[in-house]
């Protein structure tokens, strides 16, 4: 990714002649089979955009096989960047423009696009037996079905194979550079800079000169299509959004996750150690952490979940930040370990990115139903802190948080991001570290406990009186051994017992540790512009884009209506019940069958209403506005 100034002068649009009309915003979707570089291209056009000084929301979709049957549906991959001259929250609910590589992606893509608006078809694959895949019973392109529709049918594997034609490929590597043509075309399109996908084409293909040089110039030849093509004859401006100066790049969720774990442990002065499985959709985290290690992090990738989290847990024994990432199958398998993390009361942070399920599920897609799991997925009295990131930059200040609470209070924390966050992009401000704060390990360095015959030893569980907090003790101090394990403690000696009561005083203990972290939560942030609204829409996690938008477009239309949103969900922010009991009516929007909702409910004893869905895509922003819209008219009629 690049980083970059951001600039408010664009460069000066319509030099090639061509009629250029302005945009407030503009949703572009490219579609195609699997392997046709769909992510890439969506990427790379996400890229020029973040430069160019837009802002930005991306939605990457594609299938959960690695290579799926060629030109099915079940085979069709996905990226939509919404781009915008203001601040944006989503990336969009339909496309203003599809670009369609086969009829798969046409057929898989086509409901979402409004009428009216525009339709790029690569017309080459449109062959008898591939539309018979497709599910096509006649050509949409000569049948009139796409009549509503500003269709361009395009040869671009044609044109993409005479574009490089002088680099000596065979006929299926040169068709591979179609994405490079159709992403040329649509930069041209939308008056983006190429810079940036030349410079990575330049850096990606850098031992194969012919691969390279044949993308570079079907980038392009894709461009000057454009330029000169009667059939575009109009290219569009999307100007620069006007954000606050500083230095900016685009980052996914995962990746920002990352930094923020990395930067979090060099404001403890601590080590990272990243223990993790492979498993769609967090495993980028642990591909980006294992590009840092001169910043102190080690990664490994262990033989399974369990083996993962039990060395992260050693980690944090030894006196280091123990990281471990997974999905919702991986917490399952976590969960024990996690539960001997809550016992030894050390530091530990588990990620997870929500994927939909049960079981294996959706790896792909994205889903928030693995709340109930962060709370309680532990046999016994086992409370953790649970956090959530809200959008894909926000994952680095989620992760600071998750870590500072896992340090201070020597509990593991569950950190919950998703696979929209994970996979979706943002411009993210590139905060000064000298600005963050630090976060204290304050290992234990002597003895702390005299017995009756006085002498001083060290007690692993006589607790910090303000956060009940027990000392770190790091092995190998001198004066400082101690034992810990599965088996319940004593209280402050932490030998092993079973006595009932200790047994009572430590699950309470524990339980009292996590409630005090809620002292040290801000008060939760109420959005009620008008201070006249009766309904509070209360969410958590990703849904913070479309509830924010939609929030956006009942007050523009008139409407009095708040919106809350929760970081902290176990403990919830100590105000969080005065906040609920101000509205007559709380509607929780949920990637799930209402898990907050059931929490809230039963906590706060609100009448809280949910809005839910698990479809493995994000709330539309029209379907939500729809469904708070009704519940004003319920309470104000």
């Amino acid at each position: 990714m690049t980083s970059t100034q951001i600039s408010s002068s664009p460069a000066p649009p319509g030099e090639d002649g061509k009629d250029v009309r302005h945009l407030e915003r503009v949703v572009i979707r490219f579609a195609g089979d699997s392997g046709d570089g769909m992510q890439l291209t969506g990427d790379r056009f996400t890229a020029e955009s973040a430069v160019f000084g837009n802002d930005l929301a991306t939605l990457p979709n594609f299938p959960a096989e690695i290579r799926a049957p060629q030109g099915t549906l079940a085979g069709v991959s996905s990226f939509q960047v919404h781009l915008a001259d203001h601040d944006i929250l989503t990336p969009g609910d339909a496309p203003d423009v599809l670009v369609a590589m086969n009829p798969a992606a046409l057929r898989a893509n086509v409901q979402d696009v409004p009428r009216g608006a525009t339709i790029i078809v690569d017309t080459h694959d449109f062959t008898g037996r591939n539309l018979t895949k497709a599910g096509y019973a006649s050509n949409p392109l000569e049948d009139g079905s796409l009549d509503a529709y500003q269709v361009h049918a395009v040869d671009l594997t044609g044109l993409t194979v005479g574009a490089v034609k002088e680099f000596g490929l065979s006929r299926k590597d040169a068709a591979r550079a179609k994405n490079m043509f159709s992403l040329g075309l649509v930069s041209w399109m939308y008056g983006r800079p190429l810079d940036t996908t030349v410079a990575h084409l330049r850096s990606r293909f850098a031992t194969k000169p012919a691969i390279r040089d044949a993308n570079i110039a079907a980038l392009s030849a894709g461009f000057h299509y454009g330029e000169t093509a009667e059939a575009f004859s109009v290219s569009y401006q999307v100007k620069p959004a006007p954000l606050r100066s500083g230095t900016y790049r685009n980052v996914t969720g995962n990746v920002a996750l990352s930094y923020g774990l990395v930067t979090a442990a060099r404001k403890a002065g601590l080590p990272l150690f990243l223990g993790a499985y492979p498993i769609t959709p967090a495993s980028d985290i642990l591909h980006e952490l294992s590009k840092h290690k001169r910043f102190g992090v080690v990664t490994a990738q262990l033989e399974d979940e369990i083996a993962a989290i039990g060395a992260a847990l050693g980690a944090s024994f030894g006196g280091g930040l123990g990281v471990t990432t997974t999905s919702g199958p991986g917490i399952a398998l976590k969960s024990e370990t996690i539960g001997l993390a809550v016992t030894l009361e050390l530091p530990l942070v588990v990620v997870d990115v929500q994927r939909g399920g049960p079981s294996t599920g959706l790896p792909t897609k994205t889903e928030q139903s693995d709340l109930l799991q962060a709370m309680f997925g532990r046999n016994g009295e086992a409370p953790v802190p649970v956090v959530a990131a809200q959008s894909p930059s926000d994952c680095f200040d989620a992760a600071i948080e998750a870590t500072r609470i896992a340090i201070t209070y020597r509990t593991p924390v569950m950190l919950l991001s998703d696979g929209y966050l994970a996979n979706g992009s943002e411009p993210w401000l590139v905060p000064d570290p000298r600005e963050l704060p630090a976060i204290d390990p304050d290992f234990a360095t002597g003895p702390n406990h005299e017995t009756e015959a006085g002498q001083r030893v060290f007690w692993p569980y006589r607790r910090d009186p303000d956060t009940l907090a027990r000392p770190w003790a790091v092995p190998g101090t001198p004066g400082l051994e101690h034992r810990v394990g599965g088996l319940e403690k004593g209280d402050g000696h932490g030998n092993i017992s079973y006595d009932p009561d200790n047994h009572d005083l430590m699950v309470r203990t524990r339980q009292a540790k996590i409630d005090r972290i809620a002292a040290d939560i801000p008060p939760l942030h109420v959005d009620d512009p008008s201070a006249e609204a009766r309904v509070l829409v209360l969410g958590w996690g990703s849904t913070f884009g479309p509830i924010g938008a939609a929030c956006r477009r009942i007050r523009a239309a008139g409407g009095h209506i708040a919106q809350a949103h929760l970081r902290h969900l176990n403990p919830f922010p100590s105000d969080l019940g005065d906040v609920l009991r101000r509205y007559d009516r709380v509607v929780v929007p949920e990637m799930n069958l209402g898990q907050l909702a059931l929490l809230v409910r039963a906590r706060y004893l609100v009448d809280a209403r949910g809005v839910n869905q698990v479809r493995g895509l994000p709330f539309q922003v029209g379907e939500l506005e729809q469904a708070l819209l009704t519940h004003l008219q319920e309470v104000c009629s």
